[in-house]
């Protein structure tokens, strides 16, 4: 079952972070690093609980609901920029007692970890980024990202409904993709009309306008510890460019898995296992 800790984030948001296993025995597997696992836009911590019960096998995994998501709060005068997320997840290491810690994140969530490793390298000692471009997207993304939202026919009758539409019926899916529909009906919640997120899609999207306009190669270079940058085939995140990540990290490696999407993690878990687990392995204790 899952254990709920509250962190205090930044500005007073009050923030939800979840073990999905119990933690290890103290000294059953000594040196080993805590995990800190960060979700994409409009993700859960619960979209980790799968990668966070075998990482509990041997050391202690928190994932942490981002403000705006989950069961974090989502107040309308909070702020839903880059510095806040950063801090956010900054609060929880400390809070948690987790640093020097890995930080393992998936497409906002990567670029949350790689900051935060970039502004405290104290509080990390590895890094994992799935699915996360550096590059700037532009303004043509974040009309395309709003045209999207409001296409979406909310509210939905039944879970059933979420999954079709995400999963095969969504204009943005060109074959069906079970995943995708299961991934998107753990974010919505049952109101007096059916079934709507759990969040707000005008905080998502002025989250996501805190990131889409700028590149972040200049934070990726400043990452000091271990790195390690996965993509699935058919995601979001070319070949090309995540090499040239892996380049600009100064100790940074590459993964690949084969017959996934974005939601490498989500879609693949196996494949994600063995993807990312020689490397976590290795990541030496702070």
């Amino acid at each position: 079952m899952a254990r709920r800790i509250d962190v205090a984030g930044t500005g007073g948001v009050r923030l939800a972070a979840w073990e999905f296993a119990d933690p290890p025995k103290p000294g059953a597997e000594p040196g080993a690093p805590g995990v800190l696992l960060l979700h994409g836009l409009m993700g859960r911590a619960s979209h980790w609980a799968s990668t966070a019960r075998w990482l509990a096998e041997r050391r202690r995994a928190v994932a942490l609901d981002q403000r705006g998501h989950g069961r974090s709060d989502k107040l309308p005068q909070a702020a839903y920029t880059r510095d806040a997320y950063v801090e956010d997840a900054e609060a929880a290491l400390e809070q948690l007692g987790l640093a020097p810690a890995v930080l393992i994140g998936h497409a906002m969530g990567a670029l949350t970890a790689w900051q935060l490793a970039a502004k405290r390298p104290d509080l990390v000692c590895g890094l994992i980024i799935c699915d996360m471009r550096a590059s700037a997207l532009g303004s043509a993304s974040q009309r395309e990202w709003a045209d999207w939202f409001r296409s979406w026919p909310v509210p939905f009758a039944t879970l059933a409904d979420v999954r079709k539409w995400f999963g095969e019926d969504d204009p943005w899916v060109e074959r069906p993709q079970p995943a995708r529909g299961a991934f998107y009906a753990e974010v919505m919640q049952e109101s007096a009309d059916g079934w709507r997120p759990v969040f707000e899609p005008e905080q998502m999207l002025a989250t996501r306008e805190s990131w889409v306009y700028d590149a972040h190669w200049e934070e990726l270079a400043q990452v000091e510890c271990p790195a390690l940058v996965v993509r699935g085939l058919d995601g979001e995140l070319g070949r090309a460019e995540a090499q040239e990540m892996v380049r600009v990290l100064p100790r940074g490696e590459y993964a690949e898995v084969a017959d996934a999407g974005h939601l490498v993690h989500y879609d693949q878990p196996v494949a994600w296992r063995l993807a990312v687990e020689p490397f976590l392995e290795a990541v030496p204790a702070g």
